[in-house]
């Protein structure tokens, strides 16, 4: 469990930690000289009989670092609100409830500090005033002590109440999610290199672990949770993790460290929020805010989904548009204070991190968020897929949702299926009724036709599923009905058989149109259109313009290039160059034919070989 400190400054919260933890939370320098904490202070506790060790995080309580206060009572468990007993309730008093109110805390207590310096009657009334003030907040409930560091009063009863609660909180969900932890620190140690420390928000982390910050990768050297060493780490902990291949300046506070598969930065990402019932005026699109997710803060502008404004005390979806990129991940809790960083003004849970910049508001979009809303991953994925016209990307649903097992492809509806592959038919059926003398429209084609927004590994999926149960056929890129043929003409037929043993002979280099016509003795536009018709139909392949290839030329190119792929599906101009025998120019002409084609994806200077594509492999040519 871990415990975090909130109240105004000089109520006592460091003074109160020590008491029970024995552990001044009080580090640097100026904290001592000045008598405030300025940083996040750390502490442990043991609960005797348990095997569980309490973790306190102690925030500072002055105005101007309610920033540093929001990055550590984002991982917190059990929330110790202080009010002093002289002073009484104050504004950061205020504030930082609304901070643990907004961020969704509900379990908890009230230490109202310094007894020894106020009347009992000063108390009581101060006890029902705090009441008052918890109602509607989550913490309504919670009990409230009288303590005093000075005199022990009530010191013991609240380290009993701590050690009750850290043996009954409901446990963060350890399995199906993958490590996050917020960092909140970075420090380098002689002999151990970077440490990170944070607190971890989802799943567990163990030494030999590679996780991803910033972009970068990081093995787990050692591992320290609620500061003792240990070979895991799970959720809810304070952890200091030591990193072998980061400097610290690549782990800044509030960078996320996780697995790699859920590393995420997003500039935009939809969330429900509430509006804090103190605010004087509803909150408007276009409104600036820091927005303060994890350990980190951002400057963001709120883009309201519902409506023209949200009235105080009410809950909308909004998007955030954030001036730099930030960590998000469905579920995550937020909090938004003004531009001015004067007042904390709402706060709110990430619905969706990768959110469509165009079409925002859109009935659809909106069902897609009601969808993000349902209880577990479960039923979000189940409702996600049945609203989807288009097919759900499990990849990056995994992602938004930080699951612990990686998923790749697409999946597609029942019902958005039908419709889909019924579309496809009609519009083959138009095409062959429109064109009869043509095959069909390529693959690329077709999708445009058909489904412009579908993913294009949807649709090769799509199409292969299709050609096994025998509703369509494809010859090379061209997709047709079966029962549509085309037949070429006497003329076409003979200078078919006029170029097959040139195409041969040309190899890998291919031919181009003009020597084939002169090394047939036929008309160029002759040759030319009969190219195109054979081409059509999968006879031949043109690379580039009037460049000609045999079919059993490409498939062994394609076989070279399955060869080269097989040791991490990467495939290099370079390197396929020198398999093939080819120039560098010819060998990135063939290399971007099979770009188009769907056995290769382009990705920077890399060629990818597609895992779902059967071309040149006999089963779709």
């Amino acid at each position: 469990m871990i415990v975090g400190t909130a109240g105004h400054i000089d109520h006592g919260k460091t003074t109160l930690v020590r008491a029970l933890t024995g552990v001044d939370t009080d580090r640097l320098p100026e904290e001592k000289a000045r008598g405030i904490s300025i940083e996040l202070g750390y502490a442990y506790l043991d609960v005797p009989n348990h095997g569980e060790r309490i973790g306190f995080i102690d925030v500072p309580g002055h105005e101007k670092l309610v920033h540093t206060m929001l990055a550590g009572a984002s991982g917190i468990d059990f929330a110790l609100l202080l009010v002093a007993a002289d002073d009484g309730v104050m504004p950061q008093t205020r504030e930082h409830l609304a901070v643990l109110s907004l961020l969704g805390i509900t379990h908890g207590a009230v230490a109202i500090t310094k007894a020894d310096r106020a009347e009992p009657a000063r108390i009581d009334a101060l006890q029902d005033e705090v009441r008052a003030l918890l109602a509607g907040t989550g913490l309504d409930a919670v009990p409230i002590l009288v303590v005093s560091v000075s005199t022990g009063q009530g010191v013991h009863e609240l380290r009993v109440l701590l050690f009750d609660a850290a043996r009954h909180l409901p446990l963060r969900p350890l399995h199906g999610l993958a490590p996050r932890l917020a960092v909140d620190r970075a420090f380098t140690l002689d002999g151990v290199g970077t440490v990170v420390t944070g607190t971890l928000h989802a799943g567990e982390i163990a030494v030999g672990d590679e996780l991803a910050i910033q972009g970068h990768r990081a093995r787990v050297r050692s591992l320290h949770a609620q500061n003792q060493a240990v070979e895991r780490a799970h959720a809810g902990q304070r952890c200091a993790v030591a990193l072998a291949g980061l400097a610290r300046e690549q782990a800044p506070r509030g960078q996320w460290l996780t697995a790699p598969h859920v590393a995420l930065a997003t500039e935009r990402f939809d969330a429900r929020i509430r509006l804090w019932p103190g605010e004087a005026r509803p909150l408007r699109s276009g409104l600036r805010v820091h927005l303060h997710l994890g350990a980190q803060s951002v400057m963001a502008s709120v883009a309201v989904l519902e409506g023209d404004a949200i009235e105080p005390g009410a809950s909308a979806r909004v998007q955030l548009v954030c001036h730099a990129p930030v960590g998000a991940w469905r579920g995550d809790r937020l909090v938004l204070r003004d531009a001015g960083a004067t007042r904390t003004m709402a706060g709110g849970v990430v619905l969706d991190p990768f959110a469509p910049a165009r079409y925002r508001r859109t009935p659809e979009r909106l069902a897609e968020l009601a969808a993000c809303e349902l209880p577990t991953a479960a039923r979000r994925r189940e409702r996600l897929l049945a609203l989807s016209a288009t097919g759900l990307d499990l990849a990056r649903f995994a992602q938004a949702e930080g699951l612990a097992e990686p998923q790749q492809g697409w999946a597609l509806g029942d019902d958005a299926s039908a419709a889909l592959t019924a579309r496809l038919l009609a519009a083959l059926a138009d095409f062959h009724a429109r064109s009869p003398d043509e095959l069909g429209p390529d693959a690329a084609r077709l999708r445009r036709l058909v489904a412009p927004r579908i993913a294009e590994p949807l649709w090769r999926e799509l199409l292969a599923g299709l050609r096994a149960t025998g509703r369509i056929g494809q010859r090379g890129a061209f997709v047709h009905l079966p029962e549509h043929g085309v037949q070429l003409s006497a003329v076409e037929q003979r200078i078919a058989q006029k170029i097959a043993p040139l195409l041969a002979a040309a190899g890998v280099e291919g031919a181009w149109a003009r020597d084939l016509a002169r090394d047939s003795a036929e008309a160029e536009p002759l040759m030319r259109a009969t190219l195109a018709r054979l081409a059509q139909q999968g006879e031949l392949h043109q690379v580039v313009k009037d460049l000609f290839f045999s079919t059993a030329t490409m498939a062994a190119l394609a076989a070279t290039v399955r060869r080269l792929a097989a040791d991490g599906g990467v495939v290099t101009a370079g390197a396929f160059r020198d398999a093939a025998g080819l120039g560098r120019k010819r060998a990135i002409q063939v290399l971007e034919h099979f770009d188009r084609v769907g056995l290769l994806r382009r990705v920077g200077d890399e060629h990818r070989l597609r895992a779902d594509s059967a071309l040149f492999d006999g089963a779709s040519n």
